[in-house]
């Protein structure tokens, strides 16, 4: 069930596209332009259970290695340096 206002800062929850950004093992995958429903407020997304199961689906195969993608540009630090 999608909301109709954001649990955390109250705003409008509108049918948008967001990117999903997740580890599998070493590796970042991000999944751009991903249907969600996006609070206007602080940008949170709700995904229906349809695109859920396409984003396990796209982090199994990243997990098993058969995932097709292409590398991005980007740079990586922690607090720690």
């Amino acid at each position: 069930m999608i909301p109709d206002r954001c649990s955390l800062y109250k705003g409008a929850i509108r049918e948008g596209t967001t990117e999903f950004i997740a580890r599998a093992g070493e590796e970042v995958v991000v999944i751009r332009d991903v249907p969600a429903y996006v609070c206007e407020e602080c940008g949170e997304a709700w995904y229906t259970a349809e695109v859920s199961r396409k984003i396990d689906a796209v982090m199994r195969d990243a997990h098993d290695r058969k995932l097709c993608a292409y590398p991005l540009t980007a740079g990586e630090t922690s607090l720690d340096s």
